[in-house]
């Protein structure tokens, strides 16, 4: 039985520092103590409809859920080091608030975080909205289905991570990325995946300036690409297009296929990619 712990405002350093099998319910951490690092080092912790505007409250926990929780931009670094986690229904709106952590879920949150889940890894995220840049840097393991995201240089160097129905506004996102699957998906943003590896596009719509440059490995099935220009230059490709694209430049090796192309651009000698228009 979690001792539960209800309507109290914290403030001082470490409050509840290396509690276990707590149940924390209606409480604030705020105050003029101005305390950080409220749970540091705890395990088995419950959180429900609690509100943090202090830093660091959660670092090297183990087994942590929390429900229907705000945390404020002053919430710094919320997250680190903090393993065997669910979110549901929570406010997540300091810089830093997820790095370093694993196994983690989130459903039906929303997240205001720049360098949000960097060195990260097992992360899986349902129906949440993210705002932030350098968003999940150097992770793997990634799995989310119905996330929406703005914010540029997302997912760089990720590596085997699946992504499905969501939608993602966002330049320079998925570089270096390895091993990685995006499907039925909205992807806005310039120079979309440059220098990825073994990465796939599935029934997707992509757009912006010069995608999937200097790529490895890559693949389209049935998707659109929308204002793209200058696309796949350098790139190892094997692509089937359903609609019309602007520009193609250069590809690798591979083919696309595609039903019309605005322009051609084959000046390259090593650019040996084949191009069914058609």
């Amino acid at each position: 039985m979690a001792n539960l712990i209800e309507n109290k405002t914290f403030d001082e350093e470490r409050a509840l520092y290396g509690s276990r099998g707590v149940w924390v319910k209606n409480c604030a951490f705020d105050g003029p103590a101005d305390g950080e690092s409220a749970f540091k080092e705890s395990r088995e912790v419950q959180v429900e409809k609690c509100f943090f505007n202090l830093r660091y409250p959660f670092w090297h926990v183990d087994s942590l859920c929390m429900t229907d929780c705000e945390m404020t931009e002053l919430c710094r670094a919320a997250l680190w080091y903090t393993n065997d986690v669910m979110i549901r229904d929570s406010k997540l709106h300091g810089i830093k608030a997820l790095r370093e952590c694993g196994g983690v879920k989130m459903v039906g949150c929303d997240v205001i975080s720049p360098e949000f889940g960097w060195f990260s890894h097992e992360i899986a995220m349902e129906d949440c909205a993210v705002q932030g840049e350098y968003f999940m840097l150097r992770a793997a393991s990634l799995h989310f289905d119905r996330v929406t995201l703005k914010g540029k240089y997302s997912f760089q160097y990720i590596t085997d991570s699946v992504f499905e129905n969501c939608v993602f506004d966002t330049k320079d996102a998925f570089w270096h990325a390895k091993n990685v699957t995006v499907r039925n998906s909205v992807i806005k943003g310039e120079y979309l995946a440059w220098y990825c590896e073994n990465v796939t596009f599935e029934n997707c719509k992509i757009s912006g300036t010069q995608p999937l440059c200097y790529c490895k490995g890559l693949k389209l099935i049935n998707c659109e690409m929308l204002e793209s220009d200058l696309s796949f230059e350098r790139s190892e490709v094997e692509a089937t297009l359903t609609a019309p694209i602007v520009s193609i430049k250069n590809p690798r090796s591979g083919s696309i296929r595609v039903p019309e192309v605005g322009e051609l651009i084959m000046d390259d000698p090593e650019a040996r990619g084949e191009v069914l228009i058609g």
